[in-house]
């Protein structure tokens, strides 16, 4: 089974985040999960959600702040084993083309 998950940590500070963003994602190094992050967060692949919720809270304790903003929104498809990049490939397949645009 492949349990996905969209996981953004955050500082909640006026500075930049970078930073601690970063501690959050190198956090994820200490897991055995796959992960790829973006503007907007971190996609992360887990064989189980005990293996992804270990990941996600070091994560989370990683960030240096008094305040820190995370959520994890899980897609746990039971039925079926299909990972992230098969799930942008089905996306690109309805499209008939790749799933981005690089607007300049």
């Amino acid at each position: 089974m492949t349990v996905v998950a969209l996981l953004s940590v955050a500082p909640v500070i006026e500075d930049s985040m970078a930073g601690e963003v970063a501690k959050a994602v190198d956090a994820l190094e200490d897991y055995d999960v796959s992960y790829e992050t973006n503007p907007m967060g971190t996609v992360i692949e887990a064989e189980t959600t005990d293996e992804l919720f270990a990941a996600a809270q070091a994560a989370h304790d990683a960030v240096d702040a008094d305040r820190v903003s995370t959520v994890l929104k899980i897609d746990d498809k039971r039925t079926r084993d299909i990972d992230a990049a098969e799930k942008v490939t089905v996306v690109e397949d309805q499209l008939g083309r790749p799933a981005r645009s690089r607007k300049e």
